[in-house]
């Protein structure tokens, strides 16, 4: 026979509260997730404050603009897993470079060889950018600092004369399939890619290793710096082909259409939930937060901020959605 005891309803004290939307998203370690609700919060007062049809038309401007903030954060969310310190600052240098000899390159050999060449010499920024870290052991932000603005000197000699893209690259590059721009797709294509290459193959089991400790990767069979070469190599070919498409999209190359990249490339890595220390990359979350901050740049400037109420908002809201998550991308 039960006790009374045993028959009492339990204590308020051991009720637990419903799990809120914050204690819900940490719960399932998806840190990404922050910069979706972000997007997702900014497009609703988009569409409150203009209405549905002009929410929609910013959504669709997003999917091309900020496509381009997808594809740099990926090639920044590679360098960055690679471990503490490693950050690739030569990014908008290789937009500008790239993007001028594909143009001149097409001009003359057609679009297939216009866009290996540029995603060659991409590499080749790259692989240079390994070699000043790995061999006069330059730390990583100063080498790829110092590499842009030689860079930038070669994007000068090629700036004269400048071609516009072929019109069926043009006309390709603000196209639509399925509803969605063609620069989407292309997007969404590299991003399964990356994803397939980081969580199902040997050299992503092995990024994330080194990520996270170098020495114990080392000591376990991977190649440390083989490695890092790699991840400098596709940073430097993704930048390139970031730098062919703006050209396509803007009708032609010009030597400042990466700037706004560099600091953008780092934001949507952190934001988007990879870890700065290294060893944890998430590709969902740079979508998120690319979505996010093109959509916040759009609405500030739809309401006629100026540029230093941009900057301080801009500012607060990337804070906001960090703090929302818990911080878990920034902790070391």
């Amino acid at each position: 026979m039960n006790r009374p005891s045993e028959l009492r309803s339990p204590t308020a004290s051991s009720v637990e509260p419903p799990a809120t939307l914050s204690a819900r998203l940490k719960g399932l370690r998806a840190p990404w997730a922050w910069s979706f609700v972000g997007a997702v919060g900014v497009a609703i007062v988009i569409a409150f404050v203009f209405g549905l049809a002009i929410a929609g038309n910013v959504v669709l401007t997003a999917l091309v603009f900020g496509i381009f903030m997808v594809l740099v954060g990926l090639a920044q969310m590679l360098v960055i897993t690679s471990g503490p310190g490693n950050i690739d600052l030569s990014v908008p240098s290789v937009i500008a470079l790239a993007g001028m000899i594909g143009v001149h390159v097409m001009a003359a050999d057609g679009v297939v060889a216009g866009f290996a060449a540029a995603i060659a010499s991409g590499v080749l920024v790259g692989f240079a950018n390994y070699l000043l870290i790995r061999v006069l052991r330059i730390p990583p932000i100063i080498a790829t600092l110092s590499s842009s603005f030689i860079i930038q000197s070669v994007a000068i000699t090629q700036s004269r004369g400048m071609n516009a893209p072929p019109v069926a690259l043009e006309t390709f590059a603000n196209g639509h399939l399925l509803g969605l721009p063609h620069l989407a797709w292309i997007a969404l294509v590299l991003s399964v890619a990356i994803a397939v290459l980081l969580h199902l193959t040997v050299f992503g089991r092995g990024l994330s290793a080194v990520g996270q400790n170098p020495r114990a990767a080392w000591l376990a069979g991977v190649g440390v710096e083989r490695t890092r070469c790699k991840v400098y190599l596709l940073s430097g070919g993704i930048a390139a082909l970031t730098g062919v498409l703006l050209a396509a999209v803007s009708g032609g190359a010009t030597l400042d259409m990466g700037v706004e990249y560099m600091l953008i490339s780092i934001a949507v890595v952190v934001i988007g939930g990879t870890q700065v220390t290294g060893g944890r990359a998430t590709v969902l979350g740079v979508w998120g937060a690319s979505m996010f901050l093109f959509l916040t740049n759009a609405v500030l400037n739809a309401l006629g901020a100026g540029a230093g109420v941009r900057s301080i908002a801009y500012g607060l809201l990337i804070i906001v959605v960090v703090v929302a998550s818990g911080g878990r991308s920034m902790r070391y």
